[in-house]
């Protein structure tokens, strides 16, 4: 027997490694599985390298849970340890036989599936343990022992019994950590943190129907099915990113998504499998989710792992903002971990990661549109979103895609920006010179805008996003001699002001005396009445609403833009336009009673205040009302 201290360099490791180290304390069982599945990767590579000439057998990393004696157990059949291995890896904190066993094999090992790293994630069972046992034998076929330690820097070794190689961790639970005795606890742990660890790890057993084996059938004539009791294994060892793109088919990404989100009844738009070796590693699978016009989507959907470890689904200093609306899998060794794989430390391999993700991202949807440009299009309406939010948030990422950028115009048709420019600058550029392009944001609410500019053979596009206003803004900045103006903003004579204008029926002492009529039927506090010589079709009165005022409240409702002129909550405000071209016009003069007169502005400015959907309650029944009056 051997007694000694353990070589730290502070007396209070424990409480340390207790309170603070870990801030997570369910990441225990993630450290020890990591660790005996390093056991069990170390003697495959030693086997690879004829280090090791004797039989591997089956590989497993077992979890036990025994809560009548209030233990937890993780055992593996891996490498083992000697007396002397025990003194050096576990009587010294921080010193790590994984890395030194990757320093030792250099050139050799380094497909080996280590993932140990910093030597501290032992004694993370320190968080929930009262008394760890370690009983251990190694591979050379030295003999066993048995290290124990309550929790402070004592400890005792001792000799064991132990016939296969391997080690047995085996935790006491400590009082305060009984919550680790439930099996549901532990289940949800493995599967959060082990799902896809590279060795079978089994926790207990599971019941599943399987044929009779002796064939007794049915009254139907099938084979009737009986229960079994089987192993259960919980992880994937061999999980989709870790094959070669060419081993595998579309129905095999999709089933690794379902196994990623089990509940999401969405299948992805695509996906893109990552795939580098130098000059760092990466793998992983991102998909494309159906994002429509949802910027407030869960932003936790990216997994990141290190050598098919969970480390955490908060990616946000991994991959651009953006980025982080995609799903999957992100799995790299070269990301630096704080020491307690907790979260990332400040790194320029961080950044060489993330520029290369963003532009792999890039450079899938700009092959997608080079090679099927049809399905491409079928896709945009659930991407556009995506795309815009890349552009508005990384400048690289912007002057990839940019040529690749659709625009969607209200006839159905997609089109690049250089087609769409070609196609509508003969029409559409205004007396400055300045191409104008109109857009919709609802296409129903803004109907009667976008017929009016189609009877002028304008084009309406559809720009619907919550981004819009911060997009065309962007734009805008990066065209010349373009504009952006939605087809609700003025009147469609006003939206692309051209030399030819049309002479006004009434005279400008008839708008004076016709001014306080319409004043006096709305909110002259919501509503600014003007007048315009349109043509005598057009609608009698229509509301408008200022492009830049709209623009700058829109953009404060997503952040930023309009909180910066303190526009962001300033009221709604609307231009109501009368026609003064309209018969309505001047009928409204003609009329010899005040009620009268007023009566037709309001049903006027009722009517479009009806095409913009905002005539509601008392005003729109009152609206009603007066309507069947004047049919009488």
């Amino acid at each position: 027997m051997a007694t000694g201290k353990i070589d730290v360099q502070a007396d209070n490791i424990f409480p340390i490694i207790k309170k603070f180290l870990y801030s997570d304390h369910e990441i225990f069982l993630r450290e020890l599985v990591s660790n005996s599945v390093d056991a069990t990767s170390k003697l495959k590579a030693l086997g690879k390298m004829g280090e090791y000439d004797g039989e591997l057998g089956r590989l497993l990393v077992e979890v036990k849970l025994d809560k009548e004696n209030k233990t937890i157990t993780v055992s593996d059949n891996g490498v083992g340890m000697t007396q002397e291995e025990v003194e050096k890896y576990l009587n010294q904190v921080a010193f790590s036989g994984a890395e030194e066993f990757l320093k030792k094999y250099e050139g050799k090992a380094e497909d080996s599936g280590i993932i140990g790293h910093f030597g501290l994630g032992f004694y993370s069972a320190f968080m929930v343990a009262s008394k760890v046992e370690v009983i251990t034998k190694s591979f050379t076929g030295a003999e066993a022992v048995k290290w124990e330690c309550n929790g402070d820097p004592e400890y005792t070794l001792t000799a064991a019994e132990r016939d296969e190689r391997g080690t047995d961790i085996v935790l006491h639970i400590a009082e305060d950590s009984e919550e680790f005795l439930d099996e549901q606890r532990i289940r949800g742990i493995l599967d959060k943190y082990c799902k896809f660890l590279p060795v079978d790890i089994k926790f207990g057993t599971k019941t599943i129907k399987v044929d009779d084996p002796d064939g007794k059938k049915d009254k139907d004539g099938n084979v009737e099915k009986v229960d079994k009791t089987v192993e259960d294994i919980i992880n994937n060892p061999d999980p989709a990113w870790t094959k070669a793109p060419a081993d595998l088919s579309d129905e095999d990404y999709k089933n690794f998504y379902r196994q990623l989100y089990p509940m999401s009844f969405d299948e992805p738009l695509f996906h893109i499998h990552l795939n580098v070796d130098f000059p760092f590693k990466l793998t992983g699978i991102l998909y494309f989710p159906k994002l429509k016009n949802n910027i407030q989507v869960q932003k936790d959907k990216i997994q990141l792992y290190s050598n098919q470890v969970f480390i955490t689904d908060s990616v946000e200093n991994i991959v651009p903002e953006f980025l982080t609306l995609l799903h999957g899998v992100i799995d790299s060794p070269d990301i630096p971990l704080n020491v307690s794989r907790s979260y990332l430390q400040a790194d320029g391999a961080v950044k060489k990661i993330s520029s290369h993700i963003t532009k792999k991202v890039a450079d899938k949807l700009n092959s997608m549109f080079k090679d099927n440009r049809e399905d491409f299009e079928s896709k945009w309406d659930n991407i556009n979103v995506f795309i815009e939010y890349g552009m508005l948030t990384d400048e690289k990422f912007f002057d990839r895609i940019q040529k690749s950028f659709l625009l969607k115009s209200t006839n159905g048709s997609y089109n690049t920006i250089e087609e769409y420019r070609e196609a509508v600058q003969d029409k559409q550029t205004d007396k400055d010179g300045n191409l104008v392009l109109l857009y919709a944001n609802n296409v129903e609410d803004q109907d009667s805008f976008i017929q009016q500019a189609k009877n002028r053979d304008y084009d309406v596009l559809i720009l619907e996003s919550p981004l819009t206003s911060h997009l065309i803004q962007q734009l805008e900045s990066k065209w010349e001699n373009t504009k952006f103006t939605r087809v609700d903003a003025d009147t469609v004579d006003k939206l692309i002001q051209k030399d030819e204008k049309i002479e006004s029926n009434l005279t400008e002492d008839q708008q004076k005396d016709l001014q306080p009529i319409v004043e006096s039927v709305v909110n002259k506090e919501q509503f600014t009445v003007m007048f315009e010589s349109l043509n005598e079709n057009d609608e009698p009165m229509m509301i408008t609403r200022p492009e830049f005022m709209r623009r700058m409240k829109e953009q404060q409702e997503v952040g930023g833009g309009g909180g910066m002129f303190g526009m962001g909550n300033m009221p709604d405000m609307y231009n109501l336009v009368v026609n003064s071209n309209h018969p309505l016009s001047s009928k409204i003069l003609m009329e010899e009673s005040e009620d009268k007169k007023k009566a037709l502005a309001k049903q006027a400015a009722d009517l479009a205040k009806l095409s913009q959907n905002m005539l509601k309650g008392k005003d729109l029944t009152d609206f009603i009302k007066r309507s069947v009056t004047l049919i009488d």
